[in-house]
């Protein structure tokens, strides 16, 4: 019998109809050269990363370790005068795209709002993608960004004690492997971790993601290709570690508090609500949100939704909450 998924909020609902073009239910990996094609042809046109001469943007690049490339990152840092006159906070972002798709920009629209209103400096990291670069390269590439970043920080003003891990989706995934990686190091320790809708666990095989398969815009279908082009034949297997696939940690001790949020009409939400519940359960600091109809993505596709609007504001308590401890 196959799973009857829980119905999307009308509006988003409403949106859907007849937006094809937005959607990558049954996305395969015949599919990753056309979607890069397209989102680097739209990219551009969508995005002013200064915010309207709010934000001095710059390039940098991360020496990578032996045998690794350098690490491009952009930094965001704001025109204007710290308002309190001290060190800012930096939001490290880490964009999404399934580990298959996107680039450093991809996102900042939501990195660069919430840090012009918190009066943060923003530091996006741009990773290799799979499958040309299965784990642990993006892992990797975002771990050595956080590390020039803390190093960097008084080059444009900001806190090394002060930052938080920002992403959605694969960038999420990655935000949180990131935090497990820091914490088994011994690296800097992040203020907090911002994952919405993480991308979680390879196996690919909660109620969720079966009862969503075909209709989420990022179904069953689509998170094997992401999590096969990751991790190969490892995908779902016994070997897979957790700084690839997060759900796959023993141990959550010992992190940066938590913000996850995640749809409740997703292939992400029983994922997502775990990695919460075993953060609480080993003592840690987590604040889960599930969005009642909400699909994967949906406060990027419809902004203006009610629901989308009472997800921005909630993350965005969070972090006020977060910065001002």
């Amino acid at each position: 019998m196959t799973p009857v998924p829980p119905p999307f909020d009308p509006e988003l609902a409403a949106v859907l109809e007849g937006a094809e073009d937005l959607l990558r239910p049954g996305f395969t990996a015949a599919d990753i050269e056309a979607a890069r094609h397209s989102e680097a042809a739209e990219l551009p046109e969508l995005l002013d990363l200064t915010m309207d001469g709010a934000f001095e943007v710059t390039e940098h690049t991360a020496p990578g370790p032996a045998g690794a490339p350098d690490v491009p990152l952009l930094v965001c840092r704001p025109t204007a005068p710290p308002k309190a006159g001290t060190p800012r906070p930096v939001l490290y972002h880490v964009h999404g795209g399934g580990m298959v798709l996107g680039s450093n920009k991809v996102g900042m629209n939501t990195a660069l709002d919430w840090a012009r209103t918190l009066d943060a400096a923003v530091v996006s990291v741009e990773y290799r993608l799979a499958p040309e670069h299965p784990h642990p390269a993006p892992v990797e590439d975002v771990c050595t960004g956080l590390l020039w970043t803390a190093e960097h920080t008084g080059e444009f003003g900001a806190d090394p004690e002060r930052i938080v891990l920002v992403g959605a989706s694969a960038g999420g995934g990655l935000a949180a492997a990131l935090a497990l990686l820091l914490r088994d190091r011994q690296g800097p320790r992040p203020l907090g971790q911002l994952l919405m809708s993480p991308m979680l666990d390879d196996r690919n095989d909660t109620p969720s993601a079966r009862q969503l398969a075909g209709v989420d815009v990022w179904d069953r279908t689509a998170n094997e290709t992401g999590w096969t082009a990751l991790l190969g034949d490892r995908r779902g297997g016994p070997d897979v570690p957790p700084y690839a696939a997060p759900a796959r940690a023993g141990d959550l001790s010992g992190l940066p508090p938590a913000y996850l949020d995640v749809g409740s009409a997703e292939t992400f939400r029983d994922e997502v609500v775990a990695y919460a519940s075993r953060i609480w359960q080993c003592g840690g600091v987590a604040e889960l949100h599930v969005w009642p109809g909400a699909f994967h993505g949906f406060d990027a596709l419809v902004p203006q939704a009610a629901l989308s609007r009472c997800a921005a504001a909630a993350r965005l308590s969070w972090l006020r909450r977060l910065l001002a401890g």
